[in-house]
């Protein structure tokens, strides 16, 4: 059976990490091996983090930096990009491999966010709907990848934001991606803490901006705007 390495990229996550990392204790234990890669936090996130993954790294900040260098490390030939907010349902490793073994080269799950409000059940499935009918992957919903699909595309483009959509181009070159049902859990927080609409609206924007040519720099400083990346 395939070996998956997960590559999980945070920053400043000391708060959710123990809980998130219990949650995945299971795949080590079924013999898969943890990434955690570090950009730089003040919290403690990575000595809180390191006793339960089996490799924890440091980089620069940046997402796609971040996990191509947790990629350049792992040893299995499946890797798994999973957010720390990002909760797996039982079984999801199973199924991805399932994938795997039919010929899969690359994937992503459903997705759905935390919070409760209805609001929230008609946006994850507009989601989830437009990447089924793009192809398009973004971060949340936990993209999947062989090894061999990854070297060949070159990992993720480095650059500052929209690195899930580029490798999704990308990667749609060399077959359709495997769209599992799921799904995963995201944390709705960004939603809850700027506002639903303002954070669907920012996130339109930026994504037709990324399609229209903006530079991915100009559109990080409108995403992080308290944030030196």
């Amino acid at each position: 059976m395939p070996r998956i390495s997960v590559v999980i990229p945070c920053l400043n996550e000391a708060a959710i990490c123990v809980p998130r990392l219990n949650a995945l204790q299971s795949l080590r234990e079924a013999g898969h091996e943890l990434i955690l890669v570090d950009a730089g936090s003040d919290d403690d996130t990575l000595a809180i983090a390191a006793p339960l993954v089996d490799l924890a790294l440091t980089s620069v900040p940046g997402r796609a930096v971040q996990m191509n260098r947790g990629a350049a490390a792992a040893t299995a030939d499946v890797f798994w990009f999973v957010h720390l907010d990002t909760q797996l349902p039982e079984g999801a490793a199973r199924q991805l491999l399932q994938q795997i073994r039919e010929g899969a080269g690359w994937g992503r799950f459903d997705v759905r966010l935390s919070g409760g409000r209805p609001m929230f059940r008609v946006i994850e499935r507009a989601m989830n709907l437009r990447s089924r009918l793009t192809g398009m992957v973004t971060g949340d919903q936990a993209l999947f990848v062989r090894r061999d699909f990854f070297e060949r595309v070159g990992g993720f483009p480095s650059i500052a934001l929209m690195e899930d959509l580029a490798i999704s181009e990308r990667l749609k070159g060399l077959a359709s991606p495997a769209c599992l049902r799921g799904p995963v859990v995201t944390s709705s927080r960004r939603w809850e803490r700027d506002g639903v609409w303002r954070t669907v609206a920012q996130m339109w924007f930026l994504r037709g901006a990324y399609f229209l040519g903006a530079d991915p720099k100009w559109l990080a400083r409108r995403y992080y705007p308290d944030e030196s990346e």
